[in-house]
């Protein structure tokens, strides 16, 4: 069995199975460079103890935001032996695997965790994150990307093979997820009451309240909507530096019945927030994944998701709409058929919203396979 050293930013609940997975294949030690995503605080308290591999963590080194170096990078490495390294996104990180290769100072394969969407690829966000990956792709033993077509964009516009390329999209299991039936319900029909839910077609926004969500665009197209739909209330789940915009926006419009903001949540209390809902809407105009679109699906709640997410690649027919939150009429001609699509919510019972997350755990499995075979 290989042993694997994965280099990683911090530790976020959605990452959780996935990396559980890959350690029933290999030997698995991940080291965590924060102790909490920048973007984000998580009570680790509650994620930590579900890992099922060994971790450490390399906290001392420069950092701006998520541009990090850890100095003792090297010596933990040394210290491990992995077979495989790897590495996230472009970052200094990966350089640094590179660079200490390059140097015949580290003999293993290399790798990265590249979370970019479809729309990044053909969009990269600056100039040197494009040199960046130019200059890495082809140095890199694997790339491990979240879909299909992201894998087929690297084979086809650097010419690199599927064998050195891992699809392994963001896994949770709806077992565990869903696993606390009595706690999720009892908490879920508190928020009907407290919010005053009930017979309401609740469309509801989870993440962070910053500006590439776009959640004050969004309210702006659909102001006449919710202005005219008696039943229809949209609850926005998080906090972050846009919120006091958002606020500002409501007050504007006069919305503050029909736009409720009930604060950050995480855990049962998050997930909760899901059974009560009609249906999600992730407008986001920059988003790499979306994890939220995943629990919502796990959750029996169908999906107003934007293109610019690659959590799109989720949704079909059956599970929700796709949409330009760019286009402001497009969003609204699209968020009226949406709304055709949900029902209003009278209780929170788990068993009325079955899982519609597909299962992919195989499939992922068999994607990290490939690391043994090349």
């Amino acid at each position: 069995m290989k042993n694997i050293l994965i280099i990683h930013p911090a530790l976020a609940p959605y990452m959780i199975d996935q990396f559980n997975v890959i350690s029933q294949l290999y030997n698995l030690e991940v080291a965590f460079l924060f102790r909490n995503p920048w973007y984000d605080k998580f009570d680790q308290s509650k994620l930590l103890p579900l890992l099922k591999f060994k971790y450490s963590f390399l906290l001392k080194g420069p950092h701006y935001k998520e541009r990090v170096f850890r100095f003792k990078m090297l010596n933990l490495i040394r210290k491990v032996d992995p077979d495989i390294i790897i590495g996230y996104e472009y970052s200094f990180t990966t350089q640094y695997l590179i660079l200490l290769k390059s140097l015949g100072l580290i003999h293993q394969k290399i790798g990265s965790i590249i979370d970019d969407s479809l729309d990044i690829c053909y969009h990269v966000q600056t100039n040197i994150r494009f040199l960046a990956r130019h200059l890495s792709v082809k140095r890199l033993d694997y790339l491990i990307v979240q879909s299909s077509e992201v894998s087929k964009f690297y084979q086809n516009t650097f010419n690199i093979e599927d064998k050195r390329i891992i699809v392994s999209p963001i896994l949770q299991e709806p077992e565990r997820l869903r696993n606390n039936r009595d706690e999720l319900e009892k908490i879920g029909n508190d928020y009907l009451i407290k919010y005053h839910l009930k017979n309401k077609k609740v469309l509801l926004f989870v993440g962070r309240l910053v500006p590439v969500k776009a959640v004050t665009k969004f309210i702006d197209s659909i102001k006449t909507i919710l202005e005219e739909q008696e039943d229809l209330v949209l609850v926005v789940v998080g906090d972050g530096e846009e919120r006091k915009n958002i606020e500002a926006l409501v007050k504007e419009f006069k919305l503050e019945t029909k736009v409720l903001m009930p604060g950050r949540y995480e855990g049962s209390e998050l997930y909760a927030w899901y059974l009560c809902a009609s249906g999600l809407t992730l407008p986001s105009t920059y988003e790499p994944f979306g994890a939220v679109v995943n629990e919502s699906l796990i959750f029996g709640t169908k999906v107003f998701c934007s293109k610019h997410a690659g959590a799109s690649i989720l949704i079909h027919s059956d599970l929700g709409l796709i949409f330009d939150p760019l286009d402001k009429n497009e969003t609204i001609d699209k968020i009226k058929i949406f709304l055709n699509l949900i029902d209003t919510v009278t209780e929170v019972n788990i068993d009325r919203k079955p899982c519609l997350m597909s299962d992919y755990k195989k499939k992922l499995v068999t994607e990290w396979e490939k690391i043994s075979q090349y």
